[in-house]
């Protein structure tokens, strides 16, 4: 079984120690969906509070930039590209980010960080229409770079 770096021999949590590590280039795209009611969705054009897929994508970009502040164990990465997509269909709106840097370690922190702050500022720009709006599948489409290599997240059935 492979044994998991954030842990020192005594299970102890630690940083992982990249020093070692060549600086190579690095991206991760990841994935989150707002389940939101058709009649919700229709009153975006009207917000009151201003175009939620805009500041979304600004409040993504801002979270990937601070990962290492919100997640204990991630090292501060000078990220040479971020952004989030976010589009509306019919039963929601999609996220997808996407970030890149190239240093020592990966960027699937600050993608996935990046889409649910995403997620949770649609959230907080909606909920005064509707508080069962739901924030569902967050998770890593791909990665490049790196020891472990490319990942792409297999394609299964249908979508949120």
């Amino acid at each position: 079984m492979k044994r998991l770096s954030h842990y020192d021999a005594a299970g102890n949590a630690r940083m992982v120690d990249v020093s070692g590590k060549e600086e190579t280039r690095r991206s991760a795209r990841a994935h989150a969906f707002v389940r939101i009611a058709p009649r919700v969705l229709r009153e975006l054009p009207r917000n009151p509070k201003g175009n939620p897929l805009e500041v979304a994508r600004i409040a993504g970009i801002a979270a990937a930039k601070r990962t290492s502040e919100l997640i204990p164990l991630c090292h501060p990465l000078m990220l040479t590209h971020v952004d989030v997509e976010a589009t509306v269909e019919k039963n929601g709106i999609r996220i997808v980010s996407s970030a890149s840097t190239n240093a020592q370690t990966g960027v699937e922190m600050e993608a996935l960080t990046a889409a649910a702050a995403a997620a949770l500022t649609v959230y907080d720009m909606t909920k005064a229409l509707d508080k069962g709006i739901e924030i569902q599948d967050l998770y890593l489409l791909e990665k490049t770079g790196g020891k472990s290599g490319e990942y792409r997240r297999p394609r299964r059935g249908g979508r949120s």
